[in-house]
């Protein structure tokens, strides 16, 4: 049987990236996919992809920032598949590496509202579906940000501290309640996250990236995706609030 048999998960900002990425390997596990995105043609074009290659998915557009959108988002999952088992919070914008003293207050905005507000939406909506099954699992998609203080911009470093936080803060909880939380916690992964960032604060930039020439090697999307497989699966059934960094040992230096 495979690992993730018969399971509904939705991810959230898996229209393109590690999103997409964790979607596929789950699909390939046996899981009932949500694609939820702001992007609704990357939306498309990954369930298209999918349902061509015989996995069963659905697209929702969501803007994780707006409770309302969320709300619809678990309602037409359950509408279409009848429950959810498994959720994945990996929607999330960056900062342009903005450091305190050049920190412009749209960005703290946005980055606050997708990254933080998105992911209590998500997580008030899916909790008390989860106590009502008996159980469900979250994977939180944090930063090596979270875990540390100097390696990104002020407002992105605030919000992924946030997300271990909560991840923290719902496994105490609701871990009585059979709801495991953990989240992942990656350094630099090749995508075209950072190639999409604008006006980046030269000084918040340099200064985030001194020990680069540390890190062992850049991840890639399906190292992530494994990660949030084994999280996602009974093979981590005893782990619950736990912020792993995915980052080749960097973070130990």
């Amino acid at each position: 049987m495979k690992r993730l048999e018969d399971k509904i998960a939705i991810i959230t900002g898996s229209g393109a990236g590690i999103g997409k990425q964790i979607a596929r390997t789950y699909a390939q596990e046996g899981a009932k996919v949500v694609i939820a995105d702001f992007d609704e043609k990357a939306l498309q074009t990954t369930v298209n992809a999918l349902q061509e290659q015989g996995y069963d998915a659905l697209g929702v557009k969501v803007n994780v920032a707006e409770a309302s959108e969320v709300q619809a988002m678990i309602d037409d999952t359950v509408e279409a598949f009848g429950r959810i088992d498994i959720l994945v919070n990996n929607a999330g914008v960056g900062d342009n590496m903005q450091a305190a003293a050049h920190v412009e207050d749209a960005t703290w905005e946005r980055v606050m509202n997708v990254n933080v507000n998105g992911v209590m939406h998500t997580l008030r909506a899916i909790i008390p579906i989860f106590i009502k099954n008996g159980g469900g699992t979250i994977v939180n998609m944090a930063s090596i940000t979270g875990l540390t203080g100097g390696r990104g911009g002020l407002a992105y470093t605030a919000s992924k501290h946030a997300v271990v936080g909560m991840t923290k803060n719902v496994a105490s909880q609701y871990g009585p309640e059979h709801i495991r939380c953990n989240a992942i916690a990656p350094a630099q992964v090749e995508t075209e996250f950072s190639a999409r960032m604008t006006n980046v604060d030269p000084f918040g930039l340099e200064i985030a990236t001194r020990g680069v020439n540390l890190m062992p090697k850049a991840g890639q999307v399906q190292d992530i995706a494994n990660i949030a497989l084994f999280l996602a699966s009974e093979e981590s059934a005893y782990i619950n609030g736990v912020a792993l960094a995915a980052d080749a040992g960097w973070s130990a230096y």
